[in-house]
């Protein structure tokens, strides 16, 4: 059996040398076995036949059969010609329908013949009618051809050659029939059993000929499990190597310093959900075994007050720690909020980012390699070859999804052993996302925000109504809060953006006169980006005109405005992002997202869901949805690439939880992968992993 599908695609009648060629470019299907596991997106149910007299214009696709009764040519101009078929079932006359392709509508219909025609039907001149239908011969459809009918997503080249929906039809048929025996099965009986799947062989001749709604459900279901359960096993295998492979730094004490901030520094109580991630945290730290840890928070949650705490706990063990940002920017907020919750502490906090140089960059090096420097926060400066650690034991990385998997192995490389590693992000990530691009890490969330912060109201305007918006950010400043506007930039090397947003900044000049502005872009130096940055933190100016720049780690807690103008050109996460940057204070913020009156069913979704929620974790889920994980933010730059061929990590979240139940159970009995009663799943996991499906681990 291995061999027959391991043959190549041209060997399988009606393929042969041009057609495999583009197969393959084109869908990558260079095996039968490729061929076998391209499954189609949907199924149509031909098992009724209508009579003519049944149509109405709101049915879906349906079916009719009878014959050709005449044909019609009218001439449309430019040497084209509107053909007609006058078509009777003997109930009634439709209409078939042709623009073009006259001559292979006579070459291929025949008056008299009887036929099936399916298609949906439309109204014309008071007739029924039928454009661009699929015709079969009736003398040659066999019953299995009157059942659900399978459609293939295929490409335009595809079609020009003849490899259509039908046709990808015929090839998967032809080879099945070749298939006599069953196909291998590559789950074990306890599962398959327990969680009431087919076999692997029913399922994947039903995905593509199913007799009913039901065969199609159960085939689906199967082959979704399967593909999800290798993924998690891979997932929870290589974590629990990790985990025996690694010992973790043995930090039992909690000492003078933690004690000294919890007791005398900490400026409010913890939330609920802080406390829970300490106690995680904590545990993890004495367990003896490495931690990796995913903090996940939405903006303003105290995830930064967690990563200190955990950070004294390493410094009371006698160890350094370490806090990596993406942006120099984000690095500087860093330092300052931690110095400020130290004050008064014998802590030392250093900054290291590329803007520090000389004299100063050689004694934070020097208190770095020599342990003096107790916390270094810093870019991805802390990870350069000079950088030397007297100690390190715990690594905090910030938004780590704009670090490559290289930059972070260089940071391991920084200690004796791995170091505790905390992993932030203000992204929410959806559990089953989570459950897959983060598999190896644990989890925490921080799900409440701190007490005394007041919701975001958030408003859609049009750009036709600006005046009422002006007044509204002119009302908030003469109440002494400051506001953001922000224009799409979305490439820095847009210049058309760039102009809109320099001619913007001269027109809101001329708007508000009596307020004093900033401006920051992807284009400015570092230093002059930081200045105009810090003139707004610093409240010298009222307003700041920006791009997203601004989306991570500026917090201004006077700022009470965010208007986001072009607002259909974001997405969930971003504009998620980009309003959390207001919010920080006591006082009632808001969120105005101004778009122009042409949107698109998906943007008016998008703009609808970020005025009804302020829960990011609810925009995460529906940004999966409306956009898949390829796309979101953080899934490709990682690494990760989705090579599903049936599952959907958005819609199958159930099926996700129970693969990963079912992994989890496996590894907890065999965690060296060597027990005979589960050679089948690491024979299966060892040729997955040979075919190079990226399954890359994140940490």
């Amino acid at each position: 059996m291995l061999d027959i599908l391991d043959q190549d695609i041209k060997f399988l009648t009606g393929v042969g040398p041009r057609r495999s060629e583009i197969l393959n470019k084109e869908l990558g299907i260079k095996t039968y076995r490729d061929l076998l596991e391209y499954f189609p997106y949907k199924h149509v149910d031909r098992s009724r036949i209508y009579l003519i007299s049944e149509l109405s214009t709101d049915m879906p696709f349906v079916q009719i059969k009878g014959q050709i009764l005449s044909f019609e040519e009218y001439d449309m101009g430019h040497r084209k010609k509107r053909v007609v078929a006058h078509f009777s079932d003997g109930h009634g006359v439709a209409d078939l329908v042709w623009f073009n392709g006259t001559k292979y509508v006579y070459d291929q219909y025949k008056v008299h013949r009887e036929y099936v025609v399916f298609g949906k039907p439309g109204i014309y001149g008071g007739r029924f009618q039928f454009t661009h239908p699929d015709i079969e011969d009736a003398a040659q459809l066999t019953l299995s051809d009157m059942g659900m009918q399978p459609y293939y997503i295929t490409t335009e080249r595809m079609k020009k050659s003849g490899l259509t929906s039908r046709a990808m039809e015929k090839l998967t048929k032809t080879l099945l029939s070749k298939l006599t025996t069953p196909m291998e099965e590559t789950l074990p009986p306890f599962i398959t059993e327990r969680l009431h799947l087919i076999s692997r062989d029913e399922a994947l001749r039903k995905i593509h000929y199913p007799r009913t709604a039901e065969d199609t459900q159960r085939a689906r279901l199967r082959l979704k499990f399967e593909e999800l359960f290798y993924v998690q096993l891979n997932i929870v295998r290589y974590a629990s190597d990790q985990r025996r492979k690694y010992r973790g730094f043995l930090f039992e004490r909690v000492g003078t310093q933690f004690n000294r901030f919890y007791h005398q520094n900490l400026p409010f109580a913890l939330t609920g959900a802080q406390k829970r991630v300490m106690h995680e945290i904590r545990e993890d730290m004495r367990s003896g075994r490495q931690m990796n840890r995913l903090l996940q928070g939405d903006v303003g949650s105290g995830k930064t007050l967690v990563a200190l705490m955990s950070m004294l706990i390493a410094v009371d063990n006698g160890f350094q720690a370490c806090m990596m940002a993406p942006t120099e920017i984000l690095a500087e907020q860093h330092l300052q909020t931690i110095r400020e919750f130290l004050q008064g502490m014998d802590v030392r906090v250093e900054l290291l980012t590329g803007i520090v140089k000389g004299k100063r960059r050689q004694d934070i090096l020097e208190g770095t390699a020599n342990g003096d420097v107790h916390i270094l926060v810093g870019t991805h400066a802390i990870i350069e070859d000079n950088v030397v650690f007297h100690r390190m034991g715990f690594a905090v990385i910030d938004e780590q999804h704009r670090f490559g998997v290289a930059q972070r192995a260089r940071l391991w490389s920084k200690s004796q052993q791995p170091p505790h590693v905390l992993v932030m992000t203000a992204t929410p990530i959806p559990r089953t996302l989570a459950m897959t691009i983060y598999g190896d890490l644990d989890v925490s969330v921080i799900d409440e925000l701190p007490p005394g912060r007041k919701l975001i109201q958030t408003i859609h305007k049009y750009d036709n109504q600006t005046v009422s918006l002006y007044n509204g950010i002119r009302q908030q400043i003469h109440q002494g809060r400051q506001a953001y506007i922000v224009f799409p930039l979305i490439k820095e090397s847009e210049k058309m953006d760039l102009k809109n947003l320099e001619q913007g900044f001269e027109s809101l000049k001329d708007i508000f006169p009596e307020f004093r502005m900033s401006k920051v872009h992807g284009r400015m130096k570092a230093k002059e980006k930081e200045e105009e940055m810090q003139r707004f933190v610093k409240g010298e100016t009222q307003i700041l005109v920006a791009t997203t720049v601004i989306e991570v780690g500026v917090n201004v807690p006077n700022a009470s405005v965010m208007v986001i103008l072009d607002a259909q050109r974001f997405g969930l996460s971003q504009l998620h992002q980009l309003r959390g940057r207001v919010g920080r204070g006591a006082d009632q913020s808001y969120c105005i997202l101004v778009t122009n009156h042409k949107l698109t069913t998906e943007t008016a979704k998008r703009i609808d869901i970020m005025c009804q929620t302020n829960d990011g974790f609810q925009i995460a889920e529906a940004d999966l949805k409306l956009r898949g994980p390829g796309d979101l933010e953080g899934t490709q730059q990682s690494g990760i690439a989705f090579d599903l061929k049936i599952a959907d990590i958005a819609r199958d979240g159930q099926i996700v939880q129970m693969a990963r139940d079912e992994a989890q159970a496996i590894i907890s009995d065999d965690p060296t992968c060597k027990k005979a009663e589960y050679q089948l799943l690491w024979d299966r996991l060892a040729a997955l992993r040979k075919n190079n499906i990226n399954w890359a681990a994140i940490s």
